[in-house]
């Protein structure tokens, strides 16, 4: 079997098409389209059916991607840490991560990655779901406080912590009953938060206060939550990362610190995939974020 031809294969499947394969990989699409109908002339089976507008895998052509589209990923990685020695990260690097993360922190590291490393071309793409790294096509996949998978290995970068907060003019409580009883609060929520839940913070005097929150708004992410919550709709809890400026500038309060959740992020990797030299090389820029925050 011709592996050259098994990856412009691949590729085409990947990027969903032969037009967008040839720009990806800045190769003409009559090329792509030769190899790919000699890859299933050697085979003996059609592998993908091929329209006006789009293309479809035949079965044969599924089974084929799936089983080589991961291994031909890590073939080409091999290649790259042996030519380059591992000392000039080089290629292509596809990062995926959680959308307030790559919003407030990623995009900026990886300008400075992409900076430093002429050689990389960064793919950093901001999705909430939790992708497949062999999959889905990516180096690095951040992930706040990650379950146990042994799939995937990686380190921490960052830590970060959940914060009370609401807006300096919100009227709100200004005794609190007995610490075992939750106060009811007016509050922005997550659209998936689970309804009748709690909130402990340790207030500013360090006592561990018990919220109750009254959803007046839901919303379905962190940084629409974080608009309601500067514009007074009510308090809110979220992500220091994303509300640290504002309580420096006065723009919100801070109520309290969430008691009950520490908040890890981490940069994980396939276990299948070598460690090339940009993946380790951006990991490294990415455990420096923390202590420059």
């Amino acid at each position: 079997m011709d592996l050259g031809a098994l990856a412009d294969f691949n590729a085409v499947v990947v990027h969903g098409g032969f037009g967008a394969a040839a720009r990806a990989l800045d190769r003409p699409k009559a090329t792509l389209s030769r190899r790919v109908a000699d890859l299933e002339q050697s085979l003996g089976v059609r592998l993908l059916e091929r329209g006006a507008r789009q293309i479809r895998l035949t079965e044969e052509g599924e089974a084929l991607h799936q089983r080589t589209h991961g291994l031909m990923a890590e073939l080409g990685e091999a290649v790259e840490v042996v030519t380059s020695q591992g000392a000039v990260p080089r290629g292509r690097l596809r990062v995926s991560a959680p959308f307030v993360f790559a919003h407030l922190l990623l995009a900026r590291a990886a300008a400075h990655f992409a900076l430093a490393y002429p050689q990389v071309t960064v793919d950093v793409v901001a999705d909430d779901r939790l992708v497949d790294p062999v999959a889905d096509g990516f180096d690095v996949v951040i992930r706040v406080n990650p379950s146990g998978d042994e799939r995937l290995v990686g380190r921490r970068i960052f830590e970060d912590a959940l914060w009370v907060v609401a807006a300096p003019g919100l009227a709100l409580p200004t005794t609190w009953p007995d610490d075992a009883v939750a106060m009811p609060v007016p509050a922005v929520m997550l659209s998936h938060a689970t309804p009748g839940g709690t909130w402990q913070m340790h207030g500013a005097d360090g006592a561990i206060r018990t919220l109750s929150p009254q959803p007046v708004l839901r919303v379905s992410t962190l940084l629409m939550a974080r608009e309601a919550v500067l514009a007074g709709a009510a308090i809110g809890r979220l992500p220091k990362m994303a509300v640290r400026q504002d309580v420096r500038a006065g723009r919100l309060r801070l109520l309290g610190t969430d008691a009950s959740v520490a908040v890890e992020i981490w940069a994980l990797y396939s276990t299948r995939r070598l460690l090339s030299a940009k993946v380790r090389a951006f990991i490294d820029m990415l455990q420096s974020l923390e202590a420059q925050e």
